[in-house]
């Protein structure tokens, strides 16, 4: 027999007996991973709590979906687990992580770099245990769960078309908060490591806009999550777009050359308008006045005041970016509202995908991932996302050498004039909230890359100085 078709044997079995309690997953499981896990989490990329240190791990949830049966394996357990951390005030609890570990007597020498290390005591003594994410034959596993939907142990699996077998996996590179894995070619499951109570927007949205027949967005073909009173989203598998380039790359490629990106910035002004106006027949659209709008304003004048706490170079501007946000209030004050709905919440160039004959998509609806899962699937004006994908054509320009504000200015007007032509509001005509939002949005960028990037500060302080300015005139 194959190696592939005994796990497909070993797969059966265990779909047979998911109800009966496992052996391997116990309460001694959890210790005897933790010196392990106290090495391996805090260096991947995807782990949020960096800068302070691990004190212990609480088990959220644990299933075996490949057991080991006494063989070399490879066996298969989904972990939940709660990494124990000091917390400051922005960051009030214990992170829930997903870990999806392989377990084998003898890892082989092209799993070595998902290496996590070799048990010491507890039920997996002597084995050796690894990022099974890596592991062709775990990844297709997973394709066979989706492809079999159902329960097993603490894990629910859903779709919504046939899926077919056979697809080869392959661990993409780029992602940072995240894991994907590409199946031939035909679909892309994405893993979330950081997982929150609650329907991730990056499940939720697709879902409502695949409903309004908005062909955008890559329509979810199948999920799993931990069912509860509030689920959590773990993965979502959805149509990989083959042959697509993202628009920072394109961007990047047009700067190279010295060429325009009018056309393509006005082409995805317009399926971003499209989109919006999809979320807006599909969810609530709840009008932003009054109390709402004293709300908005409050957070982000919080965050700007917090962001000049940790990044002194702010200070000199911080008057003036509060006025921008001022402008806001006082327009509210006189009457004035706003429309409200579900956006994106982190769009920019590197979100949205152009295939080869010029469609554009958007992806990764997930939204800011540092922020709280309510805040991201809280209703907002879409200037929101128009500002972010702004602040992506200033980060391109500024890329590249020499810096090219004219290139990213006009780009930004193309983008807004796309816009307009879908929906029939130009997003330049409510300049206050298209500022604040700008605004909101380089402060949150001047924090981030003060913390993990300095050598791009200069990006988003360029764009605060503009706009100090321009709030000032």
């Amino acid at each position: 027999m194959s190696e592939r078709a005994s796990t497909h044997v070993a797969l059966a079995k265990s779909t047979r007996n998911s109800a009966t309690p496992s052996s391997t997953v116990d309460g001694a499981l959890l210790p005897s991973l933790a010196p392990l896990l106290h090495e391996w989490l805090p260096r991947q990329r995807w782990f949020a709590g960096k800068g302070r240190p691990v004190t212990g791990f609480a088990l959220v949830a644990a299933t075996e979906m490949l057991p080991l049966d006494g063989s070399a394996g490879p066996g298969l357990l989904h972990l939940l687990v709660r990494a124990q951390q000091p917390s400051p005030s922005d960051h009030p609890a214990d992170d829930c992580y997903q870990i999806l570990i392989g377990v084998r007597s003898t890892l082989p020498t092209t799993l070595a770099g998902a290496l996590i290390g070799r048990v010491e005591r507890g039920p997996l003594a002597g084995r050796t245990v690894y990022d099974a994410l890596h592991d062709p034959r775990l990844a297709d596993l997973l394709l066979e769960r989706f492809r079999r939907p159902g329960t097993l142990g603490s894990l629910r699996f859903e779709r919504t078309a046939a899926i077919p077998a056979g697809l080869p996996p392959r661990v993409l590179d780029a992602e940072q908060s995240n894991s994907s894995l590409v199946y031939g070619d035909a679909y892309i499951l994405k893993i979330f490591r950081r997982v929150f109570p609650g329907t991730n927007p990056d499940l939720e949205l697709p879902l409502a806009l695949a409903r309004e027949g908005c062909d955008r967005v890559p329509a979810p073909v199948a999920w799993f999550e931990a069912p509860g009173t509030e689920p959590l989203t773990l993965g979502v598998l959805q149509p990989f777009l083959h042959g697509a380039r993202d628009g920072w790359q394109l961007a990047l490629t047009a700067l190279t050359a010295g060429r325009d990106f009018i056309p393509e910035a006005r082409a995805l002004g317009r399926a971003t308008a499209e989109v919006h106006t999809a979320l807006a027949a599909a969810l609530p659209t709840p009008a932003l006045h009054g109390t709402q709008t004293r709300q908005l304003i409050a957070r982000m004048t919080q965050r700007l005041e917090a962001a000049a706490q940790a990044v002194p170079a702010l200070v000199p501007y911080v008057p003036a970016l509060r006025a921008a946000f001022d402008a806001v209030t006082a327009l509210g004050h006189r009457g004035g509202g706003w429309a409200q709905q579900r956006v994106h919440g982190d769009l920019h160039l590197g979100q949205a995908l152009r295939s080869p004959d010029g469609f554009w998509s958007l992806i990764d609806f997930e939204g800011e991932p540092a922020r709280p899962l309510d805040e991201r699937r809280r209703p907002a004006p879409p200037v929101r996302d128009v500002a972010g994908m702004l602040r992506s054509f200033d980060y391109a320009a500024r890329s590249h050498r020499p810096w090219n504000p004219e290139w990213a200015a006009r780009c930004r007007a193309a983008y807004c004039e796309g816009y307009a032509l879908a929906s029939g509001t130009d997003p330049r005509g409510e300049p206050e909230l298209l500022r604040a939002h700008e605004t909101d949005k380089a402060v949150y960028e001047v924090v981030y890359e003060a913390r993990h990037r300095p050598d791009w500060l200069p990006v988003p302080m360029a764009a605060i100085q503009r706009l100090a300015q321009s709030a000032a005139a």
